[in-house]
């Protein structure tokens, strides 16, 4: 039986690891990939175990193991690093007969363990990407990341301020226009009056954090947001003078890169829920208050509907490195 092994650091793990692991399943009996996790890992472990756990469940012969780098010292030569390597991977994988990579510790790794390396596509050419090229500019490189991974990658954009400047329609105008999907304001889907109880505020606040985190899933390298939570605790002091301890639990959860703090320049138009406009000013100050005390970075957009989509499309091409 033929027992093989692949191992990096898969942060985060992409379609050329995935080309690699196939090539080298194919290859052995049983096929071990270790996930390294070293002190400076720029992504968390456990979310790169899981994804990893998850992309290769279907596969009965592949084990997926995660092992902390011991003999991690950037000071040693790569002659001398691969000697501590080989010496690790004969005490922790001792049936281990072949390793594959595409990597150039492959060849002293091989010499130091006298096991056998195959080789596969060192130049990249089959699949030309690296973890390190995604973590730089996952938006240029996005066809190559896993779908369970791309979540992490999407860029998110809170369009965010007072009733009636245009949240909801510049959302869905921009949804369309960068060909991903949008975070409706969920208070609207679940309220017919301003008669509340606190618990609407957490059921709202609730159902604000599950359609982000279900539109991660499905957005397209960015997502624009109509909202958030902090807005739902504004909400609530506003209208119940008190703001119930799971809201900003919810806030945590969902990391926002940007908000866009939407002027109050645009004309009032009434409906059913809206009754703040006759403190408009005041609630503006309000909502960069909150942003403020939380050093949350955003960008004031006045001006009218098409100023600000056009402000709103700059922001979104500088996050998505096409500025």
């Amino acid at each position: 039986m033929t027992t093989g092994l692949v191992f990096g650091k898969f942060m985060p793990v992409h379609t050329g690891h995935l080309a690699l692991i196939e090539f080298a399943r194919k290859q052995c009996d049983q096929l071990i990939v270790s996930m390294t996790i070293s002190p400076d890992d720029v992504i968390s472990p456990d979310l790169r175990l899981q994804w990893l756990t998850e992309l290769l469940a279907p596969y009965s012969t592949i084990e997926v193991v995660a092992e902390t780098n011991e003999f991690h010292d950037p000071t040693l030569t790569l002659w001398d690093a691969t000697k501590l390597w080989a010496a690790f991977i004969k005490r922790r994988f001792p049936d281990v007969s072949v390793f594959f990579s595409s990597e150039e510790y492959a060849v002293p790794l091989a010499h130091h363990s006298g096991l056998q390396h195959v080789s596969f596509d060192p130049p990249r050419q089959q699949v030309p990407v690296s973890a390190t090229l995604i973590r730089q500019q996952p938006a240029c490189y996005w066809d190559y990341i896993p779908a369970v991974v791309r979540p992490y990658f999407v860029k998110k954009i809170c369009l965010y301020g007072p009733e009636s400047v245009g949240k909801t329609t510049l959302a869905r105008q921009l949804a369309a226009d960068y060909q991903t999907v949008f975070v409706p304001e969920m208070a609207r889907e679940m309220i017919t009056s301003n008669d509340f109880v606190l618990d609407d505020f957490i059921r709202i606040g609730r159902a604000q954090t599950e359609a982000v985190q279900q539109a991660e899933r499905q957005a397209n390298r960015i997502l624009f947001c109509d909202t958030d939570v902090i807005t739902t605790q504004i909400y609530s002091d506003i209208y119940l003078s008190q703001i119930p301890f799971i809201l900003p639990e919810l806030e945590q959860q969902v990391h926002y890169d940007v908000y866009a703090l939407l002027d109050i320049d645009v004309p009032w138009i009434a409906d059913d829920l809206r009754d703040q406009g006759h403190h408009r000013a005041e609630m503006l100050a309000r909502f960069r208050a909150e942003l403020d005390g939380r050093k949350l970075p955003y960008l004031l957009v006045s001006g009218s509907y098409p100023e600000r989509l056009i402000t709103l499309k700059n922001m979104a091409d500088k996050l998505l490195g096409s500025d």
